[in-house]
C-alpha cells in the first residue's frame, strides 16, 4: 500500500510529517512526501491564516486528481480548529494535532478523533533525516496568546523535549547532514524539565560539528549573556529570525506582544555588537484591525531604521476564535494589500543592501537544478553557483550579483 504524506505550514509540521513517513516505512508501507499517485493520502494541515486553511482543503482535490478512489486522511491544526470543514470533502478520517502518529492506527478506520492536547512534550516523533539540512523538533505549543493568533489554542501550552532526547536523535544523523535547524512553535521558551535552557542545549550540540541554526525567536530570549555564549560556539549560524509583527508600540500593545520597539531595537543592536553581519529577518503583519495610517507610518520608519536582511510580510488574517476577531473590526482588503506593497519595496532595497555588505560567505550546497547549485550561507543568504560544486559540500564564496531570490556567487 502506497501512502503520500503531504504537508502545509511550518517547519514543525514538516518534521512531524517526516516522522509519519519514517514510521509508515517501518510498518511496511511504501511512503512518500511527493504529491503523486497513491492508495491513500495523509494531509498534515495548517491553520495559521484563513488562506492556510483554504489551501489545506484544496489539497484534498489535488490528491483526487491523482487517484479519485484514494482514501484521504486529515490531521493537524486545521482539523484541530474545525474538523467539520472536512466532513463533506470525502475524507475518511479526521484527527487533530495531538497524537499525530496514531493516524497510522486509523488507516483502515473511518470517522473523527480529536485527542486532548498534551501537557507534556510528545516524544515519539523521530524522522529519517536524508537531506543536507536536518530539522529537529525541540518544543511544541505556545504561552504567548497574541490577540491575532489561534495557534496556542490549537497546539496547547508550551512544552519542551528533554535535551537528552534531542542529543540521541542528533547522534543518529547520517554523515550526509551538515546542518541542524532546531524548530518548535516557540523555540525561545525552550526549557526542559531538568532546567536545560536553549543556550545550554546549543552548547551541548556544538560538539557534534553540524552547523547549528535556530528557527523563529522572540525578543525576550536575547540577552547579553545569551549572545556572548552564542559567539563562543564554533558552529552557530548567525541568523536571527526575530518576529516584529509591528513597528508601532500602540499596535504591539493591542497585539499583546510582550515588547516595544525600543526593546526590539536594543536586541538588534546587541546582536550586531557580537555578530556584525548577522542575518536578521522578521515577520510583519500589515493591516491589523486598529492600525491607522499613522501607525503604519511608524512601522515603515522603524523597519527602515533597523534594516532587516529580509522581511516576511503578511496581510492580517481575521481568525475566528482569537481575541482580535472578537474585539476589532477588520480593515478593507485593499488597505492591507497597499500597505504590503509599501513594505515589499523596502524589503527589496534592504535585502540587496545587506547582501552587498558581505565579502566571503560559507555556503552549504543543498540542491542542484539543471546544472545550477543552490545553498545558504551561515547568515542565510541564498546563493546560486553555475557548476563547480556538488550537493553536500560547504564552499567559500563571493557574491557577484545580488538577487532577491538567489544571489549569483563564485567560489573563492
Amino acid at each position: 500500500m502506497k501512502i503520500a504524506v503531504l504537508t502545509l505550514g511550518c517547519k514543525v509540521n514538516k518534521y512531524e510529517s517526516d516522522a509519519l513517513i519514517f514510521t509508515l516505512q517501518k510498518k511496511g508501507f511504501e511512503a512518500t512526501d511527493a504529491l503523486e499517485w497513491a492508495d491513500a493520502y495523509i494531509i498534515n494541515t495548517c491553520a495559521v491564516t484563513n488562506e492556510a486553511e483554504r489551501k489545506s482543503r484544496q489539497m484534498i482535490e489535488r490528491c483526487r486528481k491523482f487517484n479519485p478512489s484514494a482514501k484521504i486522511y486529515v490531521v493537524g491544526c486545521a482539523s484541530q480548529n474545525r474538523p467539520s470543514q472536512f466532513e463533506k470533502k470525502g475524507v475518511v478520517f479526521v484527527q487533530g494535532v495531538a497524537e499525530k502518529l496514531k493516524i497510522i492506527d486509523h488507516l483502515l478506520s473511518e470517522g473523527e478523533k480529536v485527542y486532548d492536547l498534551p501537557l507534556e512534550y510528545e516524544d515519539d516523533f523521530f524522522s529519517a533525516q536524508t537531506k543536507e539540512r536536518a530539522f529537529i523538533k525541540i518544543q511544541d505549543g505556545c504561552n504567548n496568546f497574541c490577540t491575532y493568533c489561534i495557534i496556542p489554542y490549537l497546539r496547547g501550552r508550551s512544552r519542551s523535549r528533554e535535551a537528552r532526547s534531542v542529543i540521541v536523535e542528533i547522534e543518529k544523523l547520517p554523515k550526509s547532514v551538515k546542518e541542524v535547524v532546531l524548530v518548535g512553535i516557540d523555540v525561545s521558551s525552550y526549557c526542559d524539565k531538568n532546567g536545560t535552557k536553549l543556550i545550554d542545549l546549543l552548547e551541548a550540540l556544538d560538539r557534534f560539528g553540524f552547523r547549528l541554526r535556530l528557527s523563529s525567536m522572540e525578543d525576550n530570549l536575547i540577552s547579553e549573556d545569551f549572545v556572548r555564549r552564542l559567539k563562543k560556539l564554533k558552529n552557530f549560524c548567525p541568523h536571527f529570525h526575530l518576529s516584529l509583527q509591528s513597528g508601532c508600540d500602540e499596535v504591539l500593545k493591542k497585539m499583546n506582544r510582550k515588547y516595544r520597539t525600543a526593546d526590539f531595537e536594543r536586541t538588534v543592536n546587541l546582536i550586531r555588537k557580537y555578530f556584525p553581519l548577522a542575518g536578521i529577518t522578521t515577520d510583519v503583519i500589515v493591516g491589523f484591525p486598529t492600525e491607522t495610517e499613522e501607525n503604519f507610518t511608524e512601522t515603515v520608519n522603524f523597519i527602515k531604521k533597523i534594516g532587516f536582511s529580509d522581511l516576511h510580510i503578511f496581510p492580517y488574517s481575521n481568525r475566528k476564535g482569537t481575541v482580535a476577531s472578537k474585539m476589532f473590526k477588520d480593515l478593507p482588503k485593499s488597505v492591507k494589500e497597499e500597505r504590503a506593497k509599501v513594505l515589499a519595496e523596502i524589503r527589496k532595497k534592504d535585502k540587496i543592501d545587506f547582501i552587498a555588505q558581505n565579502d566571503i560567505l560559507e555556503v552549504l550546497i543543498e540542491e542542484e537544478k539543471n546544472g545550477v547549485f543552490f545553498g545558504y550561507s551561515k547568515n542565510y543568504i541564498k546563493c546560486a553557483f553555475v557548476g563547480g560544486c556538488h550537493v553536500g559540500e560547504i564552499v567559500k564564496a563571493r557574491v557577484i550579483k545580488p538577487s532577491l531570490s538567489a544571489s549569483i556567487c563564485e567560489r573563492v
